[in-house]
């Protein structure tokens, strides 16, 4: 069928990138090899450990931006800013509970957690008071520009 089809081209294809980039991999190690003295070992670790994390950092980076321009820095384009419902238990509109999945069936999923309404709003009130230091910090560096 073609789906079928569409999977063992998409393995071949993974076959082959596989194949050439081995070969590449030969050419570079072995033919332009040359012996580093210890600081230039040490310099190629540097190399080798900075450029995952810088560019992890930079990822992160946008994602939050990304964040910033769909839900807003504080969550203020959020439609619902409150949770309805406590832990395992969600609120339907006739004002009735149900409770949500996890750790049921075959497998037993994810486990919930479930908290009362005093560790809910302690939780609330940790969380808002960690934004507004974060917001104080991110002010003092970048002053609002009018």
């Amino acid at each position: 069928t073609r789906t079928q089809k569409k999977q063992k081209s998409t393995m071949e294809f993974l076959k082959e990138f596989h194949v050439r980039h081995e070969k590449l991999k030969h050419a570079i190690h072995n033919g332009w090899r040359y012996p580093l003295p210890p600081w230039g070992r040490t310099a190629m670790g540097f190399v080798y450990f900075c450029v995952p994390v810088i560019s992890g950092y930079h990822v992160m980076q946008w994602a939050i931006s990304k964040s910033h321009e769909s839900i807003g820095v504080m969550g203020e384009k959020l439609e619902h800013k409150e949770i309805q419902g406590i832990g395992d238990k969600r609120r339907l509109s006739n004002g009735e509970y149900q409770s949500v999945g996890g750790a049921t069936g075959i497998g037993r999923g994810v486990r919930l957690a479930v908290s009362d309404k005093e560790t809910q709003t302690q939780n609330r009130k940790q969380l808002e008071m960690f934004f507004r230091k974060e917001l104080k910090k991110r002010n003092e560096k970048e002053p609002l520009k009018e």
